[in-house]
């Protein structure tokens, strides 16, 4: 037995309670992964998370305590480089005993290719019957010029790699990774192999039912359109059959150009736009630039969920939240 097992062991026997002293440690990257761990996990243990809520992933500093989990870690769970590039090396120096799994790479996983341009191709009847020849091919024009507004090609201004990282945002994804994650688990800890395995279906059964209820949340608001601050909703966009028509920002790692928030704005008066998202830890100023003179209503939404308590439940209060502020802004 290692020392750290040994440890835990001694650590239960003196407390005369039930902890489960061979329990892998586990660490997890960000909250909604750490909760559909934290739901595999249930009643055998809780993993660590690296970086809190409310923190940008692009920005943080590890405290103590979380360096110290990714280095008595047996197991790490994370999205992969495509989403924190920064973390590769840390978890290569620190944690380089342990088996990692980066969630982007499964076979299994939907990947999507980042969106390039400020506006959305969207495939709805209604935009092409609204506007004539003239509007289509402005709109035209406008993916056209975009990579001249930014000054660069837009693929170049993403501080991320070739995918787009936010794919916990599609609950097909959650889905596959809970057996994965289930049977990464069981290799390591056999012994509750059952309790994994159990807790990974509980959990898919959960999830379907969660869609069907976001599908009938968003089904009273179809035909509406919507804006995003940045462009992190399309895995969720595509499992709802829901699509944006833009984002103000390419990348919440970098300020949208003056360009760019014209052109945003020019598509929510021209087209009649809804609805546009904010999120909390933006400039709320640039939503009120793009709102100036439109009727477009804003709500708020968050992609990782920094308001919600950590935990199993907080993917499932994540994906109900998306629905709900949505539904609430048309």
């Amino acid at each position: 037995m290692s020392r750290k097992l040994l440890t835990l062991s001694l650590t239960a026997t003196l407390m005369g309670g039930t902890a489960y002293a061979d329990t892998p440690q586990v660490a997890v990257d960000i909250a909604p992964v750490h909760s559909l761990v934290a739901r595999v996990m249930d009643g055998v243990g809780m993993p660590d998370l690296i970086i809190q809520p409310g923190a940008s992933p692009h920005e943080y500093s590890l405290r103590p305590s979380e360096a110290a989990a990714l280095q008595n870690s047996d197991l790490v769970f994370w999205i992969g480089p495509d989403l924190i590039p920064w973390l590769t090396d840390t978890i290569e120096t620190l944690a380089k005993d342990a088996s990692v799994t980066s969630l982007l790479d499964l076979d299994g996983t939907v990947q999507l290719d980042f969106r390039e341009s400020a506006l959305f191709e969207v495939h709805d009847h209604d935009d092409h019957d609204d506007h004539d020849d003239h509007d289509d091919h402005d709109d035209h024009d406008d993916h056209d010029d975009h990579d001249d507004h930014d000054g660069t090609a837009a693929h170049d201004k993403h501080d991320h790699g070739d995918h787009d990282p936010h794919a916990w945002l599609s609950p097909k994804n959650a889905m596959t990774w809970l057996n994965v994650i289930a049977g990464q688990l069981s290799s390591a800890d056999p012994d509750n192999a059952g309790t994994y395995f159990a807790n990974a279906a509980a959990g898919r059964t959960e999830i379907e039912l969660l869609i069907g209820e976001v599908t009938a949340t968003l089904d009273r608001v179809r035909g509406t359109r919507f804006i995003v601050f940045h462009d992190a909703y399309q895995y969720f966009e595509m499992d709802f059959n829901f699509q944006a028509s833009g984002a103000i920002s390419l990348s919440d790692a970098s300020d949208p150009s003056p360009a760019r928030i014209t052109e945003i704005r020019d598509r929510v008066m021209r087209q009649g736009i809804d609805c546009v998202l904010a999120e909390p830890q933006f400039n709320p100023k640039l939503i009120a630039t793009v709102l100036d003179g439109t009727d477009a209503k804003t709500g708020i939404v968050d992609p990782l969920g920094s308001d919600l308590e950590p935990g199993s439940s907080l993917y499932p209060e994540l994906i109900r939240n998306l629905s709900t502020a949505l539904a609430s802004c048309m």
